[in-house]
């Protein structure tokens, strides 16, 4: 049986293994002949392979990671941008302009709350933390962490925080949508309300609940 420090000693090769999967695999999607052979590659089952990977491998790159993920999430809030449709975007935000003031406010005010007062944590952590859960997980963090110039520490852990209960809610929210019965409609409202990932919203409204 193969051990965890064996795992971990060679980390650095499972990485890339993983990685050369999934980009195949992912290549065969524009291949209609094995397209099929692609569509277990998700969101979720990447995040997940990604969490395993690293609490049983450890970091593979820890200081190359460390330097670029800042960047990657700054350079992912301009490539969301760009991949948005402006007008449908407006139309879209008018009929859920209430909803999203009324939960960024209370979110941020309810999340600094907590974290100050209940679990003592400290005044940025708490507000990136509330930040990625009121507007738009990892993206928001990256835009406020630099404004606050918080540590890589606090950044870390604010990511950390709200990916792991990102992946949580990948599960569950489908499931509960279908068990509510939502339509199209307010299943996205919910969720874009309720999730705090715009490219997790973007995934819980591609497939609708209830066609």
């Amino acid at each position: 049986m193969i051990s965890v420090s064996a795992l971990q000693q060679n980390n650095k090769v499972i990485y890339v293994g993983i990685l050369s999967t999934l980009i195949v695999f992912l290549l065969m999607d524009y291949i209609p002949a094995l397209a099929t052979f692609s569509h277990w590659v998700t969101p979720p089952v990447a995040l997940f392979l990604g969490l395993i990977f690293a609490l049983v491998c450890g970091q593979a790159h820890p200081k190359f990671n460390k330097k670029t993920s800042k960047y990657l999430l700054q350079y992912s809030v301009v490539g969301l941008g760009f991949g948005m449709n402006l007008q449908a975007s407006l139309a879209s935000g008018k009929e859920g302009m209430e909803f999203t003031i009324l939960s960024v406010i209370g979110t941020m005010l309810i999340g600094m709350f907590i974290g100050r007062k209940i679990l003592k944590i400290d005044r940025d952590t708490s507000y990136l933390i509330s930040s990625g859960t009121a507007i738009c997980g990892g993206s928001a963090i990256a835009a406020v962490g630099p404004v606050l110039k918080a540590k890589d520490s606090e950044m870390s852990v604010a990511l950390a925080t709200i990916f792991v209960l990102n992946a949580i809610a990948l599960f569950i929210f489908p499931v509960l949508g279908h068990w509510l019965g939502l339509d199209q409609q307010q299943f996205g409202t919910w969720a874009a309300i309720a999730i705090h990932d715009t490219s997790s919203c973007l995934l819980y409204t591609s497939p609708s609940p209830r066609d």
